[in-house]
């Protein structure tokens, strides 16, 4: 992205100026011939009068050409002015309406991503061993489901733990126990997503929340997706307990962010994020203030935009569309440009 149309209207301007200063120094000479032909004509007496009405009369049409050429430079100056404020505007909205639908790509690969996530634990839920381990708890049944749960996260590397809870709260399997020898046995009846999970209304339905870290989870950022474990997996079940699955945050977001194909003149002034709701940043491209910053975005009530903000950076901003089943937790995606690029 360049500045060509204002660097046009600037070179208009100059080749204008150049010619009507040029025009001035014809004016000038023209002036000097007048004055000097008075003089001669002075000198003639009566047979110089003819010439002097003439030295006059260019003379006059001289002033005149002055009173034009001034003018002329003001107005052009008045209008490149205008041409120029009009192309900076055209540019902010140009590059504000990219910077936006940049944000709204960055956001739909995140829906589309955690749709994938919603799908999986509805899926998994159904299971039999994970439907038996809480059916049944005994220590084969529980190791087994954990073995199960193992094979799934082979395969499956975005994700860093599977977790299956009883109706009680008590985590009595996982993926991972070794990776994440604490995880067995935690409590989280109060934990949102396991309350969630058992409110759905049936096995099509699934709950998440926002993204947060997992103290038994060695403290790394996730985001939790959840649903009740129903009797005999069957969809209408009633509900014997929960499983939640552990979306490995960090390093998928940030692909995501890092991902935005921006012009290698913008990637040094440029930051790519994901905000909830809240305005909280989850996800940086520069890595900094995830979880811990708040970006106070100004959307004007508007599910997209772009604004110029009170620092002079320029704003885009896109609110999740949401995909298929998964309706989003009204997070944004949003792409901050600052520097010479954002007028």
């Amino acid at each position: 992205m360049d500045n060509s149309l204002i660097d046009l209207t600037r070179n208009v301007l100059d080749v204008a100026s150049q010619k009507v200063s040029a025009i001035e120094d014809i004016n000038r000479t023209t002036k000097m011939l007048a004055f000097n032909a008075l003089i001669e004509a002075g000198r003639a007496g009566d047979a110089g009068r003819g010439f002097a009405v003439v030295a006059n009369e260019v003379n006059s049409i001289s002033r005149q050409v002055s009173v034009v050429a001034s003018e002329l430079r003001s107005e052009i100056g008045q209008l490149v002015d205008r041409m120029a404020t009009v192309g900076e505007d055209l540019m902010v909205r140009f590059r504000g309406q990219r910077l936006a639908d940049l944000a709204l790509n960055m956001i739909e690969i995140i829906d589309r991503n955690l749709y994938e996530r919603s799908c999986d634990v509805r899926w998994w839920a159904t299971d039999k061993a994970v439907v038996d381990c809480i059916a049944a708890p005994t220590p084969d049944a529980t190791v087994f489901a954990s073995s199960r749960l193992g094979v799934i996260l082979d395969s499956y590397t975005v994700y860093l733990d599977l977790w299956v809870a009883d109706r009680s709260g008590r985590v009595i399997a996982t993926g991972r126990p070794r990776r994440f020898p604490h995880a067995v046995g935690t409590n989280v009846a109060n934990e949102p997503w396991f309350r969630q999970a058992l409110a759905t209304k049936d096995g099509a339905d699934f709950a998440v929340v926002d993204v947060t870290t997992n103290p038994a989870l060695d403290g790394r950022t996730v985001a939790t997706y959840s649903t009740a474990v129903r009797r005999d997996g069957a969809v209408d079940g009633d509900v014997i307990g929960a499983m939640g699955i552990f979306f490995d945050w960090e390093p998928q977001a940030r692909a995501v962010t890092t991902g935005v194909r921006l012009d290698h003149s913008e990637e040094a002034h440029t930051r790519c994020l994901l905000v909830d709701a809240a305005g909280r940043v989850i996800a940086s491209s520069d890595g900094r203030g995830q979880l811990t910053e708040t970006f106070p975005l100004e959307t004007g009530g508007k599910p997209m935009g772009h604004y110029v903000d009170k620092y002079g950076r320029l704003v885009g901003f896109a609110l999740t569309p949401g995909y298929e089943t998964y309706r989003g937790l009204g997070w944004y995606g949003v792409i901050v440009q600052s520097g010479e690029k954002s007028h």
